[in-house]
């Protein structure tokens, strides 16, 4: 199940501990969503940066990183940070995480508009992909923020959403 949610923010959203975003192949989360990746997860950034810098980590891939309270997916979506977001490799990242959840037991999973903020893709041609891809993974459901705002969400105001 999807659902589009549209202001919030992915790490105030009640029951939700797994969290996905775009990153690019060079390991730099300089700027947006990424940065606060960054600052949230240090540990994930330095194991992410190693990935990159050993071209482990490429369009389409998908660093899974656990933490003590759940999985952020990293999605390979930009060749670097000054390169558009490709729609095949958001095609690909995502099915690749819809995967990983179906062998981990994952249920939920919050996740920004990914490719479509600095990654430069458009909105409504990533919301096509999102709902192609996850489709055929309807035990996961997927939280979407589409815009942020410093707000709590319980699982009833999501719903409503």
């Amino acid at each position: 199940m999807i659902r589009f949610i549209g202001f919030g923010n992915i790490f105030k959203l009640e029951g939700v501990s797994n969290y996905a975003h775009g990153c690019n192949c060079a390991g730099a989360m300089g700027r947006g969503i990424a940065l606060e990746f960054k600052s949230k997860f240090p540990k994930m950034y330095d194991a992410y940066k190693a990935l990159c810098r050993q071209n482990d980590f490429n369009l389409g891939d998908v660093f899974a990183y656990d933490y003590e309270d759940g999985v952020v997916f990293n999605l390979g979506t930009q060749k670097t940070w000054r390169t558009k977001a490709d729609y095949k490799a958001i095609e690909k990242s995502l099915n690749n995480m819809l995967e990983l959840c179906v062998r981990k037991k994952i249920y939920h999973v919050a996740l920004p508009r990914i490719g479509a903020g600095l990654g430069g893709a458009d909105w409504n041609k990533v919301k096509l992909i999102i709902h192609k891809v996850a489709s055929s993974f309807e035990d996961v459901n997927i939280y979407v923020v589409e815009n942020y705002k410093d707000v709590y969400l319980t699982q009833e105001k999501i719903k409503i959403a």
